[in-house]
C-alpha cells in the first residue's frame, strides 16, 4: 500500500473552552478524505465538551482510550489558559506527539504544545492577538510573528482561527499532493491562502 493509499488516524483534541473553528475548520478540510483520513475526537473524558462560546463538541473517546494516532490536531481557544496547567492533557500531548507522524495546532493550541515541550528548538507560530502570551509559554521555541502557518519537520502550527484551514490544506498537499488540496478547497468553496508567509494580522497587531 502506498503512502497516499494508507489510512491515517487523526486525533482531534477537545477541552473546555476550545475554539469552534480551530477544531472544525481543519476537520472540514479533512473529513471528505475518508479513504485516507479517519477522524477521532478525544478529550479527558468521552462525551460532550463545551467550546468557549457555548455549543458542545463530542469526544468519541477519552485520552486514556485513544487509539494510535498518525496526525494530532490541537485547537486553540480561551480554554488554553487553564489547560496549560493541566498535567493530564500536557503529559498526554507530549507522549502522543512523540509517536505521531504529524503534529498540528491552530491558534493558541501551539501554547499547549509548547508547554509540553513538543516545540522546543522548532519554529512555530500562533494567533497574533495572543502572540506575546503564547511566546511566554515556550521560551525554547523560535516563534515566528509573521506567518499564516509554519512547517518545521513534521510539526505544523497555524496563526489564529481561520488560518487553521489553510494549514490543514497544506497537510493535505504534503500527504496527497497539491491537486488534492485544491480539490478539497474547491469542494467546500473555500479560497485557500496557500502562501504560508501571507499574514496581514501580524502588522495589524504590531508584531512587525
Amino acid at each position: 500500500m502506498s503512502e497516499a493509499q494508507r489510512i491515517r488516524t487523526v486525533g482531534a483534541v477537545l477541552y473546555d473552552g476550545f475554539e469552534l473553528l480551530d477544531l472544525y475548520g481543519p476537520l472540514q478540510m479533512w473529513a471528505g478524505l475518508r479513504e485516507q483520513l479517519r477522524i477521532v475526537c478525544v478529550a479527558e473524558q468521552a462525551g460532550p465538551v463545551p467550546c468557549f462560546w457555548g455549543p458542545r463538541g463530542h469526544a468519541d473517546v477519552a485520552l486514556a482510550d485513544a487509539p494510535p494516532l498518525d496526525v494530532l490536531l490541537v485547537p486553540g481557544g480561551f480554554g488554553t489558559r487553564a489547560q496549560i496547567d493541566n498535567p493530564v492533557l500536557i503529559d498526554w500531548l507530549r507522549e502522543r506527539a512523540a509517536a505521531a507522524e504529524y503534529v498540528t495546532s491552530v491558534c493558541t493550541g501551539s501554547a499547549l504544545l509548547a508547554r509540553a515541550g513538543v516545540l522546543d528548538g522548532r519554529r512555530a507560530t500562533s494567533n497574533k492577538r495572543a502572540f506575546e502570551w503564547v511566546r511566554s509559554t515556550g521560551p525554547g521555541v523560535e516563534w515566528v510573528p509573521e506567518a499564516r502557518w509554519v512547517e518545521d519537520g513534521n510539526v505544523l502550527t497555524s496563526s489564529g482561527v481561520a488560518a487553521g484551514m489553510d494549514m490543514a490544506l497544506a497537510l493535505v498537499a504534503r500527504l496527497l499532493g497539491e491537486p488534492a488540496a485544491r480539490a478539497v478547497a474547491q469542494g467546500v468553496e473555500y479560497e485557500w491562502h496557500d502562501d504560508p508567509s501571507w499574514d496581514p494580522f501580524a502588522r495589524l497587531h504590531g508584531l512587525v
